[in-house]
């Protein structure tokens, strides 16, 4: 049998009712520099974004995330922010977001945007201000200025590490020194400051007015600090980032902003959204960004790091779905975006190396695990994202030279990995060209040599491929009545030790995480496989690495 054993050109495929739309929604993230490039300059840019939106509708999803486009530096892919009501001339126009934001609710997309409220660009006009002003001036107040510690001031005000590595603050000529939890271009906006606050209000309603339908907002765990600024101690500061409560991280004061922002957004009809990446130690504390009156979902990014093995997903799943249930929130779900290495990458390695992965592992086992992880995902009550070209089964590119690489943190010391740009390698559209369909020229990360094969043009009509399986699956969960609605699962508890196998009304799922076949009982008919299946006497040796999807 094959693994589309469902023709969903027969099914009945019912409008998305508006009402909640966020709850069981598709999310699909483009990272615009790397999605498509309209001027053949070798970058992205928001013609490239409209003018392939229709791969977008026909692939099935609700929703479309952009990564920045504003008026920036580029000194951290965008999210350096020097002007937030203007398009980077390297991404287009305001008409040509306008055109996207357009020709989306056309075909019947959603446009989410990014909100970098956290910092902005060193080259922000307040920032810019505040630096020419010198000491004591008030603009300096709009962000952390402080003077340093030591006889001379030669010391950093306190003791806390950027997220790129070394320290989280920059001294400038005059003797003050400013935070940047990222990088020195990259300054942390002071949260205290009223202009702040006043500012943020006038820029969501700028691009509400402009027609988006929400906001992804960036680092929404960050904006608030300790009282004080107090000093960390004595640990190993990255490793405690995600795991504990940090004095410059999920501060509760944060929450005041989100419920500030929720009126406002309340305002609009259309049921526009907000949507946190929130790293927080456990999904509980996540789940106080998502109460009624906050934001509306958080990025899971506890599932997103688990390792292929049925106990510790079940683990994830079922706490995932506790945390949110009080709250009447969605549980998310997603496994790659624009900061970690494809999911393609890191099941083809050992697990325990982290979201930064070096080597490309076994590549075929790779591939047959995410495309099974997906359609576990997909299955899972609640909403999915998606990241660009993971319907590819792109893996990451681990071979750049470093001489090509953008990402900040690879150049600083005791900081990230700095392999991000492996995931952000502009994706493949076609099977020849100079940029395979990327655009007209060439691209600004290089292109593996195998790209051509995992596009789009190469892929569409096999129906054994990636994309044509992500096709299928999202065709069949919208068809299947409430597949990504509601916050409930049943388990078939005597599942196979390795084997997850979970119900929900008129449809079951069944996942093999072992490198070996097993021997199953078919709970119904197969709707869709991640690989190869067949049932005989109503048996099936579930292969290994896969998942089944079954209407019972």
């Amino acid at each position: 049998m094959s693994q589309h054993s469902t023709d969903v050109t027969t099914m009945s495929t019912p409008t998305r009712q508006a009402t909640d739309w966020w709850r069981d929604a598709v999310i699909y993230q483009v990272y615009p520099r790397s999605f498509a490039d309209s001027d053949g300059d070798g970058t992205g840019d928001l013609e490239g974004v409209r003018r392939h939106l229709p791969h977008l509708r026909d692939l099935g999803v609700d929703a479309v995330w952009l990564s920045p486009f504003y008026a920036s530096p580029q000194a951290d892919g965008g999210y350096d922010v020097a002007d937030y009501r203007a398009v980077d001339p390297m991404y287009g126009t305001l008409l040509d977001a306008d055109a996207v934001i357009r020709d989306a609710h056309a075909l019947g997309l959603r446009i989410i945007v990014d909100l970098v409220a956290n910092h902005s660009s060193d080259q922000h006009e307040w920032f810019k201000r505040a630096v020419a002003d010198g000491p004591g001036s008030p603009l300096r107040e709009r962000y952390h200025f402080r003077p340093g510690k030591g006889a001379h001031g030669e010391l950093p005000p306190n003791d806390w590490e950027s997220i790129f590595g070394g320290p989280a603050w920059t001294r400038l000529p005059d003797g003050d020194w400013y935070l940047h939890l990222f990088a020195p271009e990259q300054p942390d906006f002071n949260w205290e400051h009223p202009a702040i606050a006043d500012e943020f209000r006038s820029i969501l309603r700028f691009w509400l007015d402009m027609g988006v339908d929400g906001f992804r907002v960036d680092v929404a765990h960050g904006l608030v600090k300790a009282e004080g600024l107090p000093d960390l101690g004595s640990h190993d500061q990255l490793k405690l980032l995600g795991n504990e409560v940090m004095p410059f991280f999920d501060q509760d004061g944060v929450h005041d902003i989100y419920r500030s922002w929720r009126r406002i957004l309340d305002e609009y009809d259309g049921e526009r959204v907000f949507v946190a990446e929130a790293w927080t130690p456990t999904v509980e504390r996540t789940a106080h960004y998502v109460r009624p009156d906050e934001l509306h979902q958080a990025f899971n990014f506890q599932y997103l790091g688990a390792p292929w093995e049925a106990s510790e997903l079940r683990k994830i799943i079922d706490t995932s779905l506790d945390a949110m249930r009080p709250v009447n929130a969605p549980a998310t779900w997603v496994l790659s975006n624009h900061d970690v290495t494809r999911h393609t990458t890191r099941y083809a390695n050992p697990p325990g190396l982290g979201t930064q992965i070096r080597t490309p592992g076994d590549r075929e086992l790779g591939l047959r695990r995410a495309r099974a992880a997906t359609l576990l995902m997909l299955a899972l009550p609640g909403s999915a994202y998606l990241y660009q070209g993971e319907e590819l089964g792109l893996p990451d590119v681990t071979e750049l030279p470093d001489e090509v690489r953008q990402d900040p943190s690879f150049a600083r010391a005791q900081g990230q990995d700095g392999f991000r740009d492996g995931c952000r390698v502009p994706i493949p559209w076609t099977r020849t060209g100079p940029s395979y369909g990327f655009g007209a020229g060439g691209s600004w990360l290089p292109q593996p040599d195998s790209w051509g094969e995992l596009s789009v043009e190469a892929q569409t009509g096999d129906p054994d491929s990636t994309l044509e399986l992500y096709r299928t699956a999202l065709a069949v969960r919208r068809a299947q009545p409430g597949l990504g609605a509601g916050s409930e699962v049943t388990w078939h508890e005597e599942a196979p030790e390795g084997l997850l196998h979970f119900e929900r009304p008129g449809f079951a799922c069944t996942v093999n995480t072992t490198g070996t076949p097993v021997r199953i009982a078919a709970p119904g008919t197969v709707l869709l496989a991640s690989g190869p299946v067949e049932v005989t006497g109503g048996e099936l040796d579930l292969p290994a690495d896969s998942t089944v999807w079954w209407a019972t």
